[in-house]
C-alpha cells in the first residue's frame, strides 16, 4: 500500500459542514487504479443514461449508442460473471440474510480470466488474473508503438494559438520520488486522463476549461462497510473479493455491494487500544463483511494546493446525508438475519453491537465527524455538456476553446452513476477515442 496506493491510501476528501470525511483511494503505479480494485464491471444504467439525454442534452449517449464500445471494452478486458462456487463465505453468509429478508441478490461481473479466489485484488492480483490495464491496454498500445513512461509527473498542458501542442512537467527521479529532470513533450494532439482527482488540476494550472466547472461537481459514491460477527469461522478472505451486489434499493440511490477487506489492515480498523484492540482483532476470522454505496448527487471540488497535490472538499447534499443510516441499517438488520452475534458498524471508536444494542442508537445524531467513510469513484469533476456554459468538455471529450485537447477519464462523467464506474469509464473513453481516431490530425508546426 506505501508504494503502489496514492499517498500510502491515505488520501481524503475533506467533509465540509455536516459530512463526513471520505478516503479516497487510488493506485498510482503502471496501469492505474484498475490494477488495485476489485475488478467490478457496470455497464452504465438506462436510467442514468435517460438522465443525460434528458436533462442535459446528450442525445447520443443512450444504451443503443453505447453498445458498440461498451461490448468491445467488455471483450477486451474479459468481462465475465463471478460464479457462486467463488463466493466466499462472508458473502454467502449476507445473500442468506438477505434471502430471509426477500431482498433478491444478484451476481457480479468482473474483468478477470482464471481467477482462483485468493481475494488479494487490492494489491494487484497475484496470479495475473485480473485484465487491468497493464494486463490489457497497455501492452497492445506498446505493440502499437507507444511509450509508457512511469515516474512523470505532467504539471501543465502547452497551447499556442488557441491549439494543445504538447505537455510539460517533471521526471520523478529523484531520492523519494521528488521532481527532478524537466520533461516537455510535443504533441500534435493532447489527450489528458488523470483521472477525476487530477486531471482538473492540469487544466487549472494550464488556465484552461471554464473556472465554474473545472474541479466542481465532483461526484465520490460515498461508501460504508459493516462487519458481522459469526459464532463459526467465517476466513471472509476466502474467495473472490467482490462476487454479490443487489440493486433493489435503487430508487433510494442506494446499492449494496460485497466486499472485503485484506486482513492485514482489517485488523488495523478493529476497535479498542491495547489488550481491547488484540482482543477484538483476534476475531478476524469470524467477521463477514458487505459494503453500501450512495448515489450522491456531486458536492466535491477540487482546488489547487501548495504542493503536486490537489486540496479536495466535500460537502453532501442534505438528501444524501441523510441516507447514511440507512445503509447502515440495511448492512446490519442483514447480517442480522443471517445470525451474526454483533455487528461493527462505521462509527469510528464504536465498540461491537447486538441486535437490541443496534436497534436503540439513534444514528442521525452521530456526528459526521465520527462516520468511517471510503470512495474508489471520483467522477464528473471535468463534466461532459452541450454549452461550454455548464461543462468543461463537449459531447466527444474536446475541452471548449482549446483545439486538439481531450479528456478521457472518469472525470468527464456528467453525474454519478450508482455503481462501480470501471467499465463505464472505458466505455465513455473507447467512444472519445474512436470519434479522434476518424479525425485528421493538425499539422507539425
Amino acid at each position: 500500500m506505501r508504494h503502489a496506493w496514492r499517498d500510502g491510501a491515505f488520501t481524503a476528501a475533506v467533509g465540509l459542514g455536516d459530512s463526513p470525511t471520505i478516503n479516497v483511494t487510488m493506485g498510482r503505479c503502471v496501469g492505474g487504479s484498475s490494477v488495485l480494485t476489485g475488478g467490478v464491471c457496470f455497464r452504465i444504467p438506462g436510467a442514468v443514461l435517460h438522465e443525460w439525454q434528458r436533462d442535459l442534452g446528450l442525445e447520443e449517449y443512450s444504451e443503443e449508442g453505447l453498445e458498440p464500445y461498451v461490448s468491445h471494452v467488455e471483450r477486451t478486458i474479459h468481462v465475465e460473471e463471478v460464479p457462486v462456487a467463488m463466493r466466499s463465505r462472508s458473502t454467502s453468509l449476507f445473500v442468506e440474510g438477505a434471502e430471509q429478508l426477500g431482498v433478491p441478490m444478484k451476481p457480479i461481473r468482473r474483468n478477470t480470466k482464471n481467477c482462483n479466489g485468493c481475494g488479494r485484488c487490492n494489491f494487484g492480483c497475484p496470479h495475473g488474473a485480473k485484465m487491468s490495464v497493464d494486463l490489457s491496454y497497455l501492452p497492445r498500445a506498446v505493440t502499437g508503438g507507444a511509450s509508457v513512461w512511469s515516474h512523470a509527473l505532467v504539471e501543465r498542458v502547452m497551447t499556442r494559438n488557441g491549439r494543445a501542442v504538447g505537455v510539460v512537467g517533471r521526471i520523478l527521479n529523484r531520492d523519494g520520488a521528488a521532481p527532478g529532470d524537466l520533461l516537455e513533450v510535443r504533441a500534435r494532439r493532447v489527450v489528458i486522463a488523470a483521472g477525476g482527482w487530477h486531471t482538473p488540476l492540469i487544466l487549472q494550472r494550464s488556465g484552461l476549461g471554464h473556472p465554474r466547472w473545472v474541479g466542481r461537481q465532483m461526484t465520490l459514491h460515498p461508501g460504508f462497510r459493516v462487519l458481522g460477527r459469526f459464532a463459526r469461522p467465517v476466513r471472509g478472505w476466502v474467495g473472490a473479493l467482490q462476487s454479490a451486489y443487489t440493486d433493489a434499493f435503487e430508487r433510494e440511490r442506494i446499492t449494496l455491494m460485497g466486499l472485503f477487506v485484506p486482513p492485514g489492515v482489517l485488523g488495523a480498523t478493529m476497535p479498542g487500544v491495547g489488550a481491547e484492540h488484540v482482543a477484538a482483532a483476534s476475531h478476524i476470522d469470524h467477521l463477514a463483511m458487505f459494503g453500501g454505496i450512495i448515489h450522491d448527487s456531486g458536492g466535491g471540488s477540487v482546488y489547487r494546493g501548495p504542493g503536486r497535490e490537489p486540496v479536495v472538499t466535500y460537502r453532501m447534499a442534505p438528501e444524501d446525508r441523510a441516507k447514511i443510516p440507512r445503509v447502515i441499517a440495511l448492512l446490519a438488520e442483514t447480517f442480522f438475519a443471517a445470525g451474526a452475534e454483533e455487528v461493527f458498524i462505521p462509527v469510528l471508536g464504536m465498540r461491537g453491537l447486538d441486535a437490541d444494542a443496534f436497534r436503540q442508537m439513534d444514528f442521525s445524531r452521530v456526528p459526521a465527524s465520527r462516520i468511517e467513510c471510503a470512495s474508489q469513484h471520483p467522477l464528473g469533476s471535468a463534466r461532459m455538456g452541450c454549452s461550454r456554459e455548464n461543462s468543461v468538455v463537449d459531447p466527444e471529450g474536446r475541452v471548449w476553446g482549446v483545439q486538439d485537447l481531450y479528456i478521457a477519464d472518469g472525470s468527464v462523467l456528467p453525474t454519478s452513476l450508482g455503481v462501480n464506474p470501471q467499465l463505464s469509464i472505458m466505455t465513455v473513453a473507447t467512444r472519445i477515442a474512436w470519434r479522434m481516431r476518424d479525425r485528421h490530425l493538425p499539422p507539425i508546426d
